[in-house]
């Protein structure tokens, strides 16, 4: 059993964005792990594994436009499901 089941990954286009910003954000107000965040002023990618893959999406769409939206279920994929 994975403690964070949903791998969650998108991409934020925007303007003034900041890494640490987002990543100081994530750390700080959503339960995960494995958190990745790359990119510039205008273009972030997060990747990250979570329980509540919604909270991401909501704060990334605070930021910018949200796209190329991957949520995928560990638990189901490590069970040789479909994620």
């Amino acid at each position: 059993m994975l403690e964070f089941k949903f791998d969650t990954q998108l991409l934020i286009e925007g303007e003034g964005l900041s890494e640490d910003q987002v990543q100081e954000y994530i750390t700080g107000n959503i339960e995960g792990d494995c958190l990745l965040v790359v990119g510039d002023e205008e273009l972030i990618k997060i990747h990250f594994h979570t329980n509540t893959p919604w909270k991401v999406l909501e704060y990334g769409a605070s930021l910018g436009d949200i796209h190329d939206i991957v949520i995928e279920n560990m638990e189901r994929q490590a069970g040789g499901l479909q994620g």
